[in-house]
């Protein structure tokens, strides 16, 4: 296998301490491709930033040798693209080919299956119930009554929740205060129709399109959750593109599959359907620009607003979203200080109260603004829930949490809110 001029996809690039190579670089395909992910030194960054399909194996070795002073040789080179292309992770004819065949048996699938089972969570059924109801439901319940984080008095009907889309392990007690709320307003008065929800999530894998909407039962070992198609279809009737057409990106996508496992653990037996949405909001995003100016994207959110309106009594909205990511793991000199570690909660608190004030420009200006620092992953679920929401709600903190890595310092922060109307 000769590689002429290696271009790399687009993959998630985390920094880790490995064994063999020591400081090295673990590639991830979050699309799903790539079976497995591939671990090279550190040192290799400054080949792989040349491959860019337009330089050549020679061209590389050449250039990396005079910018790094470190003699590259062109062998090293197209070992590392070898080595790349046989995982998958090259832009090339061979990967284009095993997409094709692997988007084409998902789209004939009816069901999505439970890609994270038995890792970020357990797989086996009465183990998962078990740790759902020890470890976060059971930490987060309230005795008086009230919701986590929500003032006794009159009751207010839930209409929105955010909670976070770390794996369980880590983010138990952000989970249990999220759902432990929803639980409350589910056995409440005001939430007795609701059979629908929508479920908003991150996609951790570029995206063509603003969003895609997955149209398949969602499996979990608690039981599967049946696609809402009438409204499915009625986004898809009113989106100026193809809402389908990133459909393929829910196949290992955690941020959805989460909050469906929450969503049936608490619902028992009671009939539900779903309708899964990956927020990418195309280049918007990338651009720091407002989807409000973007017509593909603004088609979509008043089509998801008009079918809310419609079903005003029978659905809520929940957004799979965690904040910031900082840190050596993804790619900061060092871990913060406790100086810097209260600016973090700062700059987090502040977009959640953007959030909670229910102020969808103001939230998305607020976290675009130091995105590439902060690298907030939950920018697109949590505005298009903003944006979904009817204006008159108000939203509560239930809980704010920065979980350190032990090892290496470095921090994945999340926010519980709960939106009332």
């Amino acid at each position: 296998m000769s590689v002429l001029r290696p271009k790399l996809r687009a993959l998630e690039v985390v920094v880790i301490q490995d064994e063999r190579h020591g400081r090295a670089l673990m590639l991830r395909d979050t699309e799903g491709i790539a079976p497995s992910p591939v671990v090279v030194p550190a040192a290799s960054s400054a080949v792989l930033a040349r491959f860019d399909g337009r330089r050549s194996i020679d061209e590389i070795a050449r250039e990396v040798t005079r910018s790094t002073g470190q003699q590259v040789d062109a062998a090293h080179v197209s070992r590392l693209a070898d080595e790349l292309e046989r995982a998958w992770m090259l832009d090339s004819p061979r990967f284009h080919a095993r997409r094709r065949t692997v988007v084409q048996s998902f789209d004939a699938a009816s069901i999505r299956m439970a890609a994270h089972a038995g890792g970020a969570y357990h797989g086996d059924r009465l183990r998962l119930a078990d740790f759902i109801e020890r470890q976060c439901l059971g930490v987060a319940r309230p005795q008086g009554g009230a919701p986590p984080g929500v003032p006794r008095g009159a009751p207010r009907r839930m209409v929105g929740l955010c909670a976070p889309h770390m794996d369980l392990w880590r983010a138990a007690v952000g989970y249990g205060h999220a759902y432990a709320a929803l639980e409350q307003a589910l056995d409440g008065p005001g939430l007795e129709e609701v059979d629908t929800f929508v479920l908003l999530g991150t996609s951790h894998a570029p995206m063509r399109r603003p969003y895609a909407v997955c149209e398949k039962t969602f499996a979990t070992p608690l039981g599967p959750l049946d696609p809402d198609r009438e409204m499915i279809a009625e986004l898809a009737a009113a989106s100026r593109f193809d809402v389908h057409e990133d459909q393929y990106l829910h196949k290992n996508e955690h941020s959805i599959e989460f909050q469906a496992v929450f969503v049936r653990h608490l619902l028992g037996d009671r009939a539900a359907r779903i309708v899964p949405i990956l927020c990418g909001l195309s280049d918007c995003q990338a651009r720091r620009r407002d989807p409000a100016q973007d017509d593909g994207a603004e088609s979509f959110l008043k089509a998801l607003g008009d079918a809310l309106a419609t079903r005003r009594d029978r659905i809520l909205v929940i957004a799979g979203a965690d904040l910031a990511h900082v840190g050596p793991r993804f790619g900061d000199r060092a871990p913060l200080d406790e100086r810097q570690r209260m600016a973090l909660r700062e700059r987090d608190l502040a977009s959640i109260e953007r959030a909670t004030s229910i102020d969808p420009p103001g939230f998305f200006a607020d976290v675009a603004q130091d995105l590439g620092t902060r690298r907030v992953c939950g920018l697109g679920p949590i505005y298009t829930l903003l944006r979904a929401l009817p204006s008159s709600s108000r939203g509560e903190m239930l809980h704010y949490e920065q979980c350190i890595d032990p090892e290496e310092g470095s921090i994945v922060s999340h926010t519980s809110l709960g939106f009332y109307g």
